[in-house]
């Protein structure tokens, strides 16, 4: 029987070209019936091994004859429900929750497929153990929990090999990679190799939530040393056991890493991940306009909030250009959203100066003034004049604390990207909770140990009328006879849709207008049962859904701004259906 290789043109990265994942299987689709199935060009044990083409007991009668299987497996074929039952058995029989991490890591090292669909059959439940707030334990404790690697590994010391490193990839062609120099891993700081937990977390969740084909996704760790000093006495830890390289070889290094990465992959998207602030943003504006990269810890944090604010809105009544807004935090994440918020207010009539001037930005030192010395690019920009605040009843005009800055700012709305817990204390939720009907707080930082506030805590000390979504999960509140659902500001409601838009457009850049668009996209998103109980971010368990119109939105604009070709649009919503990869075992057959 004839048949035809799906496209890769087609369809984004959706499904793998024969030539993506080690030659040894690839998708294609029957003319005859137009349902697809796996080619395989090896039989036996090598299918079992391989996540991507292993079954398990679910390999019907057929295929373990044709694919010389019997006596490998039990001989009972089970139904992937069968197996999911079994393997959610196992998960619940794991008493903490970086044992759960440990499970669900080794079935994906086992079986890819399994692994996507018991996740997202228990999607609230098992989301925060595949990324916030587990993943970050798993990071710190990453060299004693390590099974198998996932991914690649760049030393500095094998910076001039970095093109037959990556060639050495199992994913042939990836369509997206996430990559980290593990310094800066969610509010826990220097992680150096057990930073690669990050990555591989992120790229689980652009399959999981977008359906981004995991034989098309890469996870890589540069490995330019670390500085924290419980890492380097590990006698466990598997990264390079020295210092941070800093400076002009650290840049060559990345430098050296992106133009492999441009001759290797020259389509391939690359996020940058949890690199330290100065690092992320310089990295970002470097390479910006050399190939189709984005930062989601600035970026896709800045739409997913935007998105948060959209919904906000629709409770208060209040229009975005009346919004007033006061950060406690200034780093590359703040950043981000302040020059998001900003697109937002001028797209609602402000000018540039207008909008600018309805941002606070507060940080250790309190709150910034442009009396402050040596100011950073971001910080200057949103510096308040010494005129403005000389007229404020505070304690010190030099150090003017959250409080104070709330207090005499009078914002509609406090975002915190702190990573200190504790910073919105009952002063400054009271002092929000005065002077609006319906404060709204954005308490972001991860994991849940570094939030600046619970939303109990935030509820109670207003009096239940707070707007409150936070970064990591936390369970409803009750307060006044009502049930308030606490919305999750989490980037996966964005980033991997994103990525699914860019990779099916073959877009060639990432501009801030495309997370605009994705923000409005999934704050249409939020039903109005959502609103009802409060919260401003729709339920995980329609993320697919949520990432599919942000998949459009981000294609569409692509293609008005030239980063696409407009043929994509014709049969758009057809197209991205079609390409979101489903956790769901395909027919296999032998093809040498």
């Amino acid at each position: 029987m004839s048949v035809t290789t799906e496209s890769t043109d087609q369809v984004g990265h959706a499904e793998p070209h024969p030539h993506h994942v080690g030659g040894n299987f690839c998708i294609k689709v029957d003319p005859a019936t137009g349902q697809r199935y796996m080619a395989v060009s090896e039989k036996g044990r090598p299918l079992l091994l391989n996540p991507f083409t292993n079954k398990g007991s679910a390999f019907s009668m057929r295929e373990r004859s044709e694919l010389d299987l019997h006596g490998l497996v039990p001989p009972a074929v089970c139904t992937i429900q069968q197996q999911l039952v079994r393997t959610y058995e196992s998960f619940q029989a794991k008493t903490t929750p970086l044992e759960k991490f440990i499970y669900l890591s080794s079935l994906q090292d086992r079986n890819e497929t399994l692994f996507y669909r018991l996740v997202f059959e228990h999607i609230d439940e098992m989301m925060p153990v595949v990324y916030t707030p587990v993943v970050g334990e798993a990071c710190q404790k990453y060299s004693h929990i390590y099974r198998r690697g996932r991914g690649l590994y760049i030393p500095y010391e094998l910076r001039d090999q970095i093109q037959a490193i990556l060639e050495n990839a199992e994913i042939a062609s990836p369509s997206v990679i996430v990559v980290t120099d593990g310094e800066r891993i969610l509010g826990l700081g220097d992680q150096g190799a057990g930073g690669m937990g990050i990555p591989i977390g992120k790229l689980s969740l652009y399959t999981l939530c977008a359906g981004v084909s995991p034989y098309s996704t890469l996870p890589i760790t540069l490995d330019a040393g670390t500085d924290n000093e419980e890492r380097l006495n590990d006698p466990l830890y598997l990264g390079m056991r020295h210092k941070r390289i800093r400076g002009e070889e650290y840049q060559k290094f990345v430098d050296a890493f992106v133009a492999a990465v441009k001759k290797v992959f020259p389509h391939v998207v690359l996020q940058w991940e949890d690199f330290l602030k100065g690092n992320a943003l310089h990295q970002l504006a470097r390479f910006r306009n050399e190939l189709c990269t984005f930062n989601d810890d600035i970026q896709g944090t800045a739409a997913v909030v935007v998105s948060g604010v959209y919904g906000a809105l629709r409770i208060t009544g209040k229009r975005m250009r009346d919004q007033r807004i006061v950060f406690a935090g200034a780093g590359a994440s703040a950043q981000g959203i302040s020059d998001l918020l900003v697109a937002a207010l001028m797209e609602d009539g402000l000018t540039k100066e207008e909008a600018i001037r309805r941002i606070w930005t507060t940080d250790s030192k309190g709150l910034v003034t442009t009396t402050r010395a040596n100011l950073e690019d971001f910080k200057a920009t949103y510096a308040r004049p010494h005129d403005e605040v000389a007229g404020w009843k505070v304690k010190d005009t030099d150090r003017i604390s959250l409080a104070e800055t709330v207090e005499n700012a009078r914002p509609t709305m406090l975002i915190g990207t702190s990573a200190t817990p504790g910073t919105f204390d009952e002063a400054v939720v009271r002092a929000m909770a005065k002077i609006n009907e319906r404060p709204i707080i954005f308490p972001l930082s991860n994991p849940t140990s570094k939030t600046e506030c619970t939303p109990e805590d935030a509820m109670r000390w207003s009096d239940g009328r707070a707007i409150v979504a936070t970064g990591s999960p936390f369970a409803p509140v009750e307060m006044n006879g009502k049930r308030f659902r606490i919305g999750q500001c989490n980037n996966a409601f964005v980033f991997p849709g994103i990525g699914l838009g860019l990779t099916i457009a073959r877009a060639t850049h990432v501009s801030n207008g495309m997370f605009l668009e994705a923000a409005k996209a999934l704050a249409h998103e939020v039903l109005p049962s959502d609103i009802e109980s409060g919260a401003v971010y729709p339920e995980l368990a329609r993320i697919r859904d949520c990432s599919f119109k942000v998949a459009c939105a981000t294609i569409r604009r692509a293609v008005d701004e030239g980063h696409a070709d407009a043929d994509i649009l014709e049969h758009l919503e057809k197209t991205v259906e079609h390409a979101m990869w489903a956790p769901e075992y395909l027919p296999m057959r032998y093809e040498p």
